[in-house]
């Protein structure tokens, strides 16, 4: 199907998303709007297979010829989705092409979780090449799954493709499942609990299903095997989910189509990645940044105080979407043959610290303070150094070493999987994601703290973050978790960033164990603490470690794990060790 721009287009977007958009722009600072919108509904896009995907045509008017931004998508194409989607950047000066997924809000076929986006992405284009209001020049879009969507379509990258903003997306779903061996159980419990419901009635019953989904979890989270909690709730839809626990390989040809690593690899296409410090695809987003800036290709990396859910409605990260489309994709930006427009490798951060509020400000602060965004030069950022603490005696952490004592005793804990160690905020979709105060958590006798005497000067921390902990366990089967705080002079702990791994009997059961806590931009005000957390697990966050060497056993299966911490030398090999990035002043 294709159609000329005329003087009457096919429909405006409602009022009440025309305001919506007036008045987030205004708060946001976003550009000035370009042009009005019109919207061609219901369009049907052929795949190959037969099957007919819908979407949405929004139509720059009366711009005569503008690029095209794509934007593939499962939640749907109404109100107030398609409005950050769609809506805002068509009034900005591109088409748009909103299309629900496989499987979804009209689209048929079946849904299955990035099974088959590398296939529809292709297709799509197919048909666009067709369209008479193509010009040949593609940006892609989207925050999520309409992150991964986009990798997926770089798989084989199109030429037309001349720009990407990945939003919060990762490029490979299987070590998203399984966050270094161990299941990601409470994001991906409540996505197939969204996906199941979406389109269970309107607007209104969705928000307050939504908004109740942490208790209506609470069932299925607690009961052994998982699969049976996830049935119990789930009933007949997504059932997909029990699928992913019963291939925890992520080698399983299963994972395959899932997979799309290698776009990140071949594509040359300018792309800007968003990330958060507490979403759950920073691992991956961080990745792509450094990969794409790795090869020469043009990329950009913007990372916020943010969890997964409120990236998606950050002014900010809107607003560098939009210049960057504007850059590579807009109105006199086509390139001739045989040249590129010149790299660029940058990076924006949030610092966050003694001063920082949920929200970012806009507001400039001085460089070298906490709250700020922060432009530097790539990631991780050249010139930080390293900087060593040690895990001590009597819950000590300093960087000092330990003195070299053969008889050192260590710190003990024992794991039980059926009361296993709960965790707080962090990078989870609930509206309690992100900074949270860890106190409670700390109290358990199966959490190991180290603290650190009140800071005289900041620290500052720009990079990855890593603990190597000297670990001896009585069972082969166990994980490590390890969360980095920041306390205040009044006792609060505020987590920063964390990691797991799982071990399996092909790991010594005593020896060094090395834990990626992913990346921060933090500083650690005067007066105030650095804490390290150790325990055997984050749960619900994570799924449990059942002991047993199995993914879903019976509650009747468990199999509880002594853990000893060594607190010793380098020298007598049983140091545990912090390594922090530490930024210079």
């Amino acid at each position: 199907m294709s159609h000329e721009i005329t003087a009457n287009p096919p429909g405006r977007p409602g009022r009440g998303a025309t305001t919506v958009s007036w008045m987030l722009s205004r708060a946001w600072s976003l550009p000035p709007q370009r042009n009005q919108v019109a919207v061609d509904r219901d369009l049907k896009v052929p795949m190959s297979d037969g099957t007919i995907l819908l979407a949405d045509h929004y139509i720059p008017v009366p711009v005569a010829s503008a690029p095209t931004v794509l934007v593939r998508c499962p939640y749907g194409r109404s109100f107030p989705f398609s409005l950050g989607s769609a809506q805002i950047i068509a009034e900005h000066g591109y088409h748009v092409l909103l299309q629900s997924c496989r499987g979804t809000f009209g689209s048929g076929g079946e849904f299955e979780p990035m099974r088959n986006e590398i296939a529809d992405g292709r297709d799509t284009m197919a048909w666009l090449r067709e369209q008479d209001w193509f010009t040949g020049r593609l940006g892609t879009f989207g925050a999520s799954y309409l992150g991964f969507v986009q990798w997926a379509l770089a798989m084989d990258p199109p030429p037309e493709l001349a720009a990407a903003v990945v939003q919060v997306g990762p490029h490979d779903f299987s070590r998203s499942a399984y966050r270094h061996g161990v299941f990601d159980l409470y994001n991906f419990l409540t996505w197939a609990d969204l996906i199941a419901h979406q389109e269970d009635g309107g607007l209104l019953q969705g928000a307050v299903r939504n908004a109740r989904a942490p208790r209506r979890l609470r069932p299925a989270l607690a009961t052994l095997p998982v699969r049976t909690g996830a049935r119990n709730m789930l009933g007949t839809g997504s059932p997909w989910f029990e699928s992913w626990l019963e291939h925890p390989e992520l080698t399983d040809e299963f994972w395959t189509p899932l997979q799309c690593g290698a776009a990140v690899e071949r594509t040359a296409v300018p792309t800007l990645v968003i990330g958060g410090w507490h979403d759950l695809f920073l691992e991956q987003t961080l990745e792509q940044y450094r990969t794409l800036a790795a090869r020469g290709v043009p990329t950009r990396l913007l990372v916020g105080p943010w969890a997964h859910l409120d990236a998606a409605i950050s002014g900010i990260a809107l607003s560098e979407s939009l210049a960057w489309l504007d850059r590579y994709l807009g109105p006199g930006t086509r390139r001739v043959a045989g040249t590129s427009a010149p790299p660029e490798h940058s990076v924006r951060i949030w610092v966050g610290g003694e001063q920082e509020t949920r929200k970012a400000s806009k507001i400039p602060r001085p460089q070298g303070r906490a709250g700020q965004w922060r432009e530097i030069a790539g990631w991780p950022p050249p010139g930080a150094g390293e900087q060593r603490w040690y895990l001590g005696p009597d819950g000590t952490l300093s960087p000092r070493e330990p003195a070299a004592e053969p008889g050192a005793a260590p710190a003990r804990f024992r794991y039980d999987p059926a009361d296993p160690t709960p965790s707080v905020g962090g990078a989870i979709m609930a509206p309690d994601a992100g900074a949270r105060d860890n106190r409670p958590v700390e109290e358990r006798s199966d959490v190991l703290v180290f603290s650190s005497e009140p800071l005289d000067q900041p620290v500052e921390i720009i990079g990855e973050v890593t603990a190597e902990v000297s670990v001896t366990r009585d069972n082969p089967y166990a994980d490590l978790f390890v969360r980095l705080c920041d306390v205040s002079p009044r006792g609060r702990s505020v987590n920063v960033c964390d990691g797991i791994v799982r071990l399996t009997d092909r790991d010594p059961l005593a020896g060094p164990v090395k834990v990626s806590l992913i990346g921060a931009a933090h500083r650690f005000g005067p007066g105030h603490r650095l804490r390290l957390q150790v325990s055997g697990g984050a749960y619900p966050r994570f799924a449990r470690n059942p002991g047993n060497g199995e993914v879903d056993p019976p509650a009747a299966d468990l199999v509880p794990t002594q853990y000893a911490i060594g607190l010793g030398a380098q020298e007598a090999g049983n140091a545990s060790v912090l390594t922090l990035p530490v930024a210079h002043e």
